[in-house]
């Protein structure tokens, strides 16, 4: 009998991705990202079962021109094999005297969808494209039941708490991450 292949799903913090690749490599385009060769640089020989990318559409009305090419990356991603877009809600915010916007609901939808498919035995690893911390507490419950959680960082910016916890932690250089643009 074979060694059984491991399951790998990865979950994207897609504004937290978006705002370090934008910070590290200044000078490429969001869209021309190539999610495939980036997934296959992190998931390797194992099976990638879907990815999850999580974010919220822009104001249309605050920069119809952003909000334009924003839907144009999504409807890329959707085209995607295994690929699941996951929207969440834009909220204005009056901090001062200024608006400001803020991504509302992300972060939860990712944690239970990460316990959720680990309890439901959906995947062997989870992968976590993020440097926010605020997911400790979702790794612990999966690691909880004999699920392997790996973050991958950036040099720019990772978080110490998610490498301390994670059972793999990988933080991609700018060199690398260039690599991954058309």
């Amino acid at each position: 009998m074979g060694e059984e292949i491991e399951k790998v799903i990865v979950f994207i913090d897609g504004s937290n991705l978006y705002h370090l690749v934008k910070n590290l490599c200044p000078d490429q385009k969001q869209i021309e990202f190539n999610f495939s060769k980036f997934l296959k640089n992190i998931v390797g020989a194992r099976t990638l079962i879907r990815v999850y990318y999580y974010n919220c559409p822009l104001d249309r009305n605050k920069d119809n021109k952003a909000y334009r090419a924003q839907q144009r990356f999504f409807e890329k991603l959707r085209e995607m094999p295994n690929f699941k877009l996951v929207l969440c809600r834009m909220q204005k915010v009056k901090i001062g005297g200024k608006t400001i916007y803020q991504v509302k609901e992300d972060d939860i939808h990712l944690a239970v969808d990460m316990v959720k498919l680990g309890y439901n035995k959906a995947y062997d690893t989870a992968i976590l494209v993020s440097s926010d911390g605020d997911f400790v507490p979702a790794i612990k419950a999966v690691q909880e039941i004999g699920k392997k959680v790996e973050d991958i960082g950036f040099e720019n910016k990772f978080s110490f708490h998610l490498k301390k916890v994670c059972d793999k932690f990988v933080k991609l250089k700018k060199q690398e991450v260039e690599n991954f643009f058309i």
